[in-house]
């Protein structure tokens, strides 16, 4: 019945449809210039983990990831009726609540798989660190410092849990005033707790202030019965993970980068 872009005039799109009587809204993702086949596979694979553990997650509909039907790979899933619009001031209980959504992710233990490989970092689609360290990017003593003290340290062993790798209040609908849950799986796959975390606190940061991060780590701790390890680590990762020039918020990103760095010395 009608068709609504989702990014700009791209993809993925929200359809209205009927269906014997009844009016019904799902969303369409296919190739696009900015998601690949392999996000599609991926975004598939991991909304049939999240259905098979309840996760408060859209439900796939049907998939076509060789694009024999659709004419190219493509997947519909079930739209979720909340809101993405998070407030002007972010609550502790907000936080709260979202990092306890991440904890029920994290409780999946998954080894890689073939579309839902080991995620080193937070949209590991991109990488913007080796960008500025090859000198495809302009870069910032800050930003080298910070990539250096990250390149000389090991990874953290931590566990190998199910990550939804682009945390962001845009992927964080509400449902109602207690329930978040989590859209948009395309960069998904395996790795430390840590990936997701930090990524959201780096979000939480740059669009709120340094002051609104902690309880994300306070939610995740109260919903898994265990502590976050590793959060300058991962703090760190995700804020070298992003442009160097972030607009208006780059001193934010720089702040919350800076303190990283500073526990992690």
């Amino acid at each position: 019945m009608s068709v609504q872009a989702l990014h700009g005039d791209q993809g993925p799109w929200r359809l209205r449809v009927a269906i014997r009587g009844r009016r019904e809204h799902a969303v369409l993702r296919s190739v696009t210039p900015r998601i690949d086949t392999a996000m599609i596979a991926t975004g598939a694979a991991a909304l049939e983990i999240a259905e098979s553990h309840g996760l408060t997650a859209p439900r796939l509909l049907a998939k076509d990831l060789d694009g024999r039907d659709a004419g190219a790979p493509a997947t519909l899933e079930t739209f979720l009726d909340g809101s993405t619009v998070w407030p002007s001031t972010v609550s502790s209980a907000r936080l709260h609540t979202a990092g306890a959504a991440l904890a029920r992710v994290h409780a999946i233990a998954l080894e890689p798989l073939p579309d839902l490989p080991c995620r080193p970092r937070p949209i590991a689609v991109d990488d913007f660190a080796r960008d500025r360290r090859e000198g495809r990017r302009p870069t910032t003593p800050l930003l080298r410092t910070a990539d250096e003290l990250i390149q000389a340290m090991s990874r953290p062993r931590g566990a190998t849990v199910f990550v939804h790798g682009d945390v962001w209040p845009g992927n964080l609908p509400w449902i109602g005033d207690t329930t978040c849950a989590l859209i948009d799986w395309k960069t998904a796959g395996v790795g430390d707790p840590g990936v997701d975390i930090g990524e959201l606190r780096k979000q939480m940061a740059i669009t709120y202030g340094p002051d609104a991060t902690g309880g994300i780590v306070r939610g995740w701790e109260e919903a898994s019965g265990r502590p976050v390890n590793d959060v300058a680590y991962w703090d760190a990762v995700a804020a070298l993970n992003t442009p160097t020039d972030l607009g208006v918020v780059t001193t934010r990103r720089d702040a919350f980068l800076r303190a990283a760095v500073e526990r992690l010395n």
